[in-house]
């Protein structure tokens, strides 16, 4: 059986999984008492599994701190803990594939260059995500704030995707069921969707022509009980259709 040689990095290969410069985590790691501000290692920067290596810089041998390449030392400046995507989807029984399309879904990640891996959008830079890199395949990877699993955007896409969303009709407001009432969606569109107006129907029918995908009627990713009438996941683009003698009460 052969095992696997664990690899060491340098404090700047490894500031490129966090995110940061090389300068930050070393501030980060002097502050959490890794290493010495002269840069020797702590007790407890030891048993954080780093080492020793050498170098040879201008004919002289020099020691420097290397750490394992998959540590995960949990370093922020705001005493937050910061989880993967594989621990995020685990906490709401999804695997990381699905819960990164989620996030993806809700306009907080994209997929990264080549396709390879996902990078943090302004959106999702906004809840706190902190964007990383393998340091070994150089692919991105994001880190997000345990508290994202309180987050009630992010709840309520999972129950929507899920199945599991409760009925929030009894709370609807009374403009929005007078909206409701007053615009029944009884126009049937080509792909089967029911709008509230004959215009809505021949955008609908316009998105299905082109092969356009697209959803009617999409909760906004926002924790307030907010629709567009259009979403094009492609590009992440809602639209809102004025039509209702000018009426935003549905925007």
């Amino acid at each position: 059986m052969t095992i696997a040689k664990l690899k060491y990095v340098s404090t700047t290969v490894l500031s490129k999984k966090y995110g940061v410069t090389s300068k930050q985590l070393f501030s980060e790691l002097v502050k959490y008492g890794y290493i010495t501000p002269d840069r020797k290692l702590t007790p407890e920067g030891l048993s954080a599994g780093a080492i020793y290596k050498e170098m040879i810089k201008d004919g002289k041998t020099i020691k420097y701190p290397a750490w394992p390449e998959d540590i995960d030392l949990n370093l922020t400046s705001d005493n937050q803990k910061y989880i993967t995507a594989t621990k995020l989807g685990k906490a709401f029984d999804l695997s990381a594939q699905k819960i990164n399309f989620i996030l993806s879904e809700i306009g907080w990640a994209k997929k990264g260059d080549f396709k390879k891996g996902w990078v943090a959008t302004n959106q999702g830079l906004k809840v706190g995500a902190h964007q990383s890199e393998d340091p070994k395949s150089g692919i991105p990877f994001i880190r997000w704030p345990e508290s994202l699993l309180k987050n009630m955007t992010l709840i309520s896409t999972i129950e929507d995707l899920k199945g599991t969303t409760k009925q929030k009709e009894a709370y609807a407001t009374s403009e929005a069921v007078e909206f409701r009432d007053k615009f029944p969606a009884k126009h049937r569109a080509t792909d089967g969707h029911f709008t509230r107006s004959k215009s809505e129907m021949l955008i609908d029918n316009w998105l299905y022509m082109f092969e356009i995908v697209h959803a009617y009627e999409r909760k906004l990713p926002i924790e307030e009980e907010v629709y567009s009438d259009f979403y094009i996941p492609t590009g992440k683009v809602y639209i809102e259709y004025w039509g209702y003698e000018n009426d935003s009460k549905y925007l």
